[in-house]
């Protein structure tokens, strides 16, 4: 994969990964154990999708 496509991806991942930050701190706010759970998960895939394509 050629460097302008990682780096696209990497963008795009580093913008979810922060859309999902602002969801577990709402979700925090509010108190929803599960939904933090569930978004954390979702945070880590993301990290982890991020991780690979850097």
């Amino acid at each position: 994969m050629n460097a302008p496509i990682r780096q696209s991806q990497a963008d795009i991942l580093s913008k979810l990964y922060d859309m999902k930050r602002k969801q577990i701190e709402q979700a925090l706010r509010q108190g929803n154990s599960f939904r933090c759970q569930v978004l954390e998960a979702e945070a880590e895939a993301i990290s982890n999708a991020l991780k690979t394509v850097r």
